[in-house]
């Protein structure tokens, strides 16, 4: 029979656990998760809201099956200045937000923070337009506030 390359015996424990310890490097997601590197390409830097300043008001044609232009805006980032898009839900949502007004995204909540359902390459949603919850806005419970 083949012998182990492991130490093994009665005094071998810290050598076992330095080993693995350093085997660990090799699984990419241990490493990914160690650096912090999902972090750093993340705009919004692990945080699960970021306020930025609408740019630009686009519409995005859905994936197939579905025939659709989803509503979006293009957000700078206030606390990094990336650009991001951002998908605004409600029918009539994008009626409310103008240019230069101040929105809170969060994730839309795709697969592993991916891009969510058929909208290609979105993977923010908007939240609030200036201190506003968007959902109240297109109800009519509230008025949207100037910044």
């Amino acid at each position: 029979m083949g012998r182990s390359k492991s130490p093994n015996g009665e005094f071998a424990a810290r050598k076992l656990i330095r080993k693995r310890k350093h085997f660990r490097w090799k699984d990419i997601y241990y490493k990914r998760r160690k650096l912090g590197l999902n972090k750093k390409s993340d705009p919004l830097e692990g945080a699960p809201q970021a306020r930025g300043i609408v740019l630009d008001k686009y519409g995005i044609g859905s994936k197939q099956p579905n025939s659709a232009l989803r509503k979006c805006v293009r957000v700078q980032l206030i606390k990094n200045g990336k650009q991001v898009g951002a998908y605004v839900p409600h029918d009539g949502g994008l009626l409310y937000i103008n240019v230069h007004d101040q929105v809170t995204i969060h994730n839309i909540g795709g697969a592993q923070k991916g891009a969510k359902g058929d909208i290609p390459g979105i993977k923010y949603s908007v939240l609030k337009v200036n201190g506003v919850a968007l959902s109240q806005l297109v109800t009519g419970r509230k008025e949207k506030g100037t910044r």
